[in-house]
């Protein structure tokens, strides 16, 4: 009979989870296809393309509201035990309150290790493929920057025509061997200049040691200086805040590839937040289980849903801006960015276990 009840609470739960997921996809789809064919209704596509963009961004955004998802869902299929009388039943079988909700929140806690190291390099993979097919069909193209496995680069309009920039990648405000070709509006080059180092914490470069190959009518000539200028559009503040998205890099990668990011000019704290996001998910899964548990089994008198479903609301807002508040206070360096992610976790960790401990006596 226990491994029936067990089988029964198991396969019950994650079908749930899957019906939430359908549904928050379903919504997904609708708003953020409104968004994909704005973009696109002044371009040369048809539907295809914005639906599919669409269908490969949403999972991206629902692995984003995991968290929520299974609050929602664990309220869901607790308040069906509840109503079908199948809660007192499994006590009367020697299930108790606490034995329900540890195997629902291990159901959580290992669901979210299996997205993170199954679904995740998928979304990862799928969130990439949209920014460049995206990419591809965006009109502003006069200022673009990237950086790949070949560092940093940058292509930017000048007084006297255009200019692209190629250096190894920033950290800590300083760019290194840095080339800058410069063309003028019928793209002929202008000069090449090359520099070992170059600081770029404001919009006025400093470049030091710095070789200028220049070319007029054909001639080239060669010039150094110690020091040299240039104004951008970018600084090292603007260039990093391009790459704190981390959406198109998974869990696996970042733990991997942790030393090479550092090395291409990801800032390190972003870097940390994000990998720490990552490893929080599963024992966030784990308490908002036990905050669904807590609304749901205190008593087992059947009552009005609408109740749970306002309460059920109020907790989602509440941690919310929990976990919102938290990470302000770490992008305003009150705290590190890898403790605002984890206190949420910590702090809803602590209240949740003492709600726990009270429902076992129910």
């Amino acid at each position: 009979m226990n491994k029936v009840l067990f089988n029964y609470i198991f396969n019950g739960y994650l079908k749930t989870i899957f019906k939430v997921i359908m549904i928050i996809y379903c919504f997904g789809i609708i708003l953020n296809l409104f968004e994909e064919i704005e973009f696109f209704k002044n371009l040369d596509s048809s539907i295809i393309t914005p639906l599919s963009l669409t269908a490969l961004y949403v999972p991206n955004i629902i692995i984003k509201l995991l968290p929520f998802i299974i609050f929602i869902s664990s309220m869901w299929f607790l308040l069906r035990l509840r109503n079908t009388k199948d809660l007192l039943t499994m006590k009367v079988f020697g299930y108790s309150n606490f034995k329900i909700f540890f195997i629902l929140a291990l159901v959580s806690f290992i669901f979210g290790w299996i997205i993170l190291f199954a679904v995740n390099p998928i979304t990862s993979a799928m969130v990439k493929y949209y920014e460049q097919t995206k990419s591809q069909y965006s009109r502003d193209i006069d200022h673009l920057i990237t950086i790949n496995k070949n560092g940093l680069w940058i292509k930017e309009n000048t007084d006297d025509g255009y200019r692209i920039v190629s250096a190894d990648g920033t950290r800590d405000n300083i760019i290194k061997n840095i080339t800058i070709f410069n063309f003028d509006d019928e793209n002929n080059p202008i000069n090449i200049v090359k520099s070992k180092k170059g600081d770029i914490s404001e919009n006025t470069w400093n470049l030091f040691d710095v070789n200028i190959n220049k070319f007029d009518k054909g001639i080239s000539s060669q010039s150094y200086v110690e020091d040299y200028k240039i104004t951008s559009n970018y600084n090292y503040a603007k260039i990093t805040s391009l790459f704190k998205n981390f959406d198109t890099m998974s869990f696996l990668e970042l733990i991997l590839n942790y030393d090479e990011l550092q090395k291409k000019g990801y800032n390190k704290s972003y870097i940390d937040k994000n990998l720490n996001s990552m490893l929080a998910m599963p024992f966030f899964l784990f308490i908002m289980t036990s905050l669904a548990s807590i609304l749901t089994m205190n008593t087992l008198k059947k009552s009005n849903n609408f109740t749970f479903i306002i309460a059920g609301l109020l907790t989602c807002v509440a941690v919310y801006y929990f976990k919102d508040l938290s990470l302000a206070l770490g992008q305003a360096n009150r705290i590190s960015l890898s403790l605002a992610v984890w206190i949420p976790v910590i702090a809803i960790g602590l209240f949740s276990s003492i709600g726990v401990l009270q429902i076992n006596e129910k």
